[in-house]
């Protein structure tokens, strides 16, 4: 098993590790499961009063060039709004070598991801974007 990195030392591997289709399934499966029983019954709730805010409408997750993503995405009822909806990827996981992920977190810009946790198992991941506050609202 990998050697856990400290916080400020994870940064994307240069070279990403290949993932096995059962792994890609296992991942889809868990984070569904964790998605439908946990995050939604949590955060996507009836529409504010006040129509102007954004809110959440709903969950996902997806693989996407070698990562495996979560996002939020929000309503936006505004007439001024340029899109009536949006994604925002919230958390990030890069497979390592071995079978096990690295977990990143969105930074409030929006413009760059943080390593936070290093040599997860798949249900650490999803005891980690459960339960840790890099990965909450």
């Amino acid at each position: 098993m990998a050697e856990a990195r400290e916080p400020w030392n994870i940064h994307p591997a240069k070279k990403r590790a290949a993932v096995t289709a059962s792994l890609k399934s296992e991942v889809e499966t868990k984070a569904r499961d964790l998605i439908e029983n946990v995050l939604k019954p949590k955060h996507v709730l009836p529409p504010p009063k006040e129509e102007q805010g954004n809110y959440i409408i709903d969950i996902g997750a997806k693989w996407y060039r070698g990562y495996f993503y979560f996002f939020w995405t929000y309503a936006c009822p505004s007439p001024n709004a340029l899109s009536p909806t949006f994604e925002w990827m919230f958390a990030r996981m890069e497979p390592l070598r071995d079978g096990t992920f690295a977990l990143y977190a969105m930074r409030y810009t929006g413009k760059e991801w943080v390593g936070v946790l290093d040599a997860l198992s798949v249900e650490e991941c999803m005891t980690a974007i459960q339960d840790d506050e890099w990965f909450a609202m």
